[in-house]
């Protein structure tokens, strides 16, 4: 029987986890030809969301949850799951029910067509403001000219993803995710099934404006370098025009006598030059920023505890390695 793991992240989620696990094994449990488990993944909360994961697991054999021992974003916790998951493929989902429990049986019908990764997709947007609905446009617009990597549109976290999928995705361990365009880049067979969004079931989104600003600027900056080439381009189009503006001053004055322009003109120049600067400065800033948090190679995440037990054991950077450790371990042992 195939195994498909359930993973969930939660950050204060206490109103809404008994019926999430209700509403969900309402579907699961009628598809009898697949074993679902559950890994809840709490995420720092500071409510009584692992308390309720806690009695969860105790009530039922196929939950199971991990516990990070503090608040590392959504983007870590959904790594964690993917790291910790078993079985034959992953499905991750809000607590929020948000994403629909009815579709995981088609998800699981064109997995088993032959889709590696099986997206849900936004019909709409009628849920949201219009500002964000345009800032989120903007975005995709923005992202899809500069990234050389076709970015999927309206589609967000809510997916089935084969086993293949999951290894591929434990390789890349860069801290500052964006899981998003991490999905598309690792490329194999794609199906994309439209869904509206639901109402929360329960509790407040902790997602704000600054929130998704950040979110975009993580996504730019993670998947492409071209705004470095256009501070580049930048610098040398006003270079040229600053010296066709001071050939044309020159002349002026030499053959016209024309007086040159005084203090408007240049203070107008010096904040048009300023603040391309620190905008320049600002771009080479994000970038180096990424370098530095890269090079400290810290781990993505840490596990407090794992279905009541407390977790040690702290993943490496790169699972490939220290699989080969381990087999390197066996092979020492035995020579011994």
């Amino acid at each position: 029987m195939k195994i498909i793991t359930l993973i969930i992240p939660c950050f204060n989620e206490q109103e809404v986890l008994n019926l999430f696990y209700k509403e969900v094994s309402h579907v699961t449990n009628a598809m009898t030809d697949i074993s679902f488990r559950f890994l809840f993944i709490n995420d720092g909360s500071k409510d009584h969301t692992l308390d309720i994961l806690k009695e969860l697991s105790q009530n039922y054999e196929n939950v199971s949850y991990l516990s990070l021992s503090r608040n590392f974003g959504k983007e870590a916790a959904m790594l964690a799951g993917l790291d910790y998951a078993e079985g034959d493929a992953v499905i991750i989902m809000d607590a929020d029910l948000q994403h629909p429990p009815e579709m995981i049986p088609d998800m699981v019908k064109y997995w088993k067509q032959g889709y590696d990764d099986v997206c849900a997709k936004r019909k709409n947007r009628k849920d949201e403001g219009r500002l964000k609905r345009c800032l989120t446009q903007a975005f995709y617009s923005c992202i899809s000219f500069l990234s050389k990597v076709p970015m999927q549109q309206n589609v967000g976290d809510f997916r089935l993803m084969d086993r293949r999928c999951v290894a591929s995705l434990r390789l890349l361990r860069e801290s500052q995710r964006y899981t998003k365009g991490i999905f598309t880049w690792i490329g194999y067979r794609k199906k994309e099934i439209p869904f509206e969004v639901q109402t929360r079931a329960a509790g407040k989104t902790t997602w704000n404006y600054f929130s998704l600003v950040n979110l975009a600027l993580e996504g730019i900056t993670s998947f492409t370098t071209v705004p470095l080439r256009l501070t580049t381009c930048l610098g040398l189009l006003i270079s040229v025009l600053a010296i066709c503006y001071m050939f044309f001053v020159v002349i002026n004055a030499l053959l016209y006598g024309d007086p040159v322009a005084g203090y408007p003109t240049l203070m107008t120049v010096m904040l048009f030059l300023g603040g391309v600067q620190l905008l320049s400065l600002g771009i080479i800033g994000e970038y180096l920023g990424r370098i530095f948090n890269e090079s400290k190679n810290r781990p993505l995440y840490l596990i407090d505890e794992y279905d009541g037990k407390p977790v040690t054991y702290v993943p490496d950077i790169k699972p490939v390695e220290r699989n080969f450790r381990i087999a390197n371990k066996n092979e020492e042992e035995s020579y011994e």
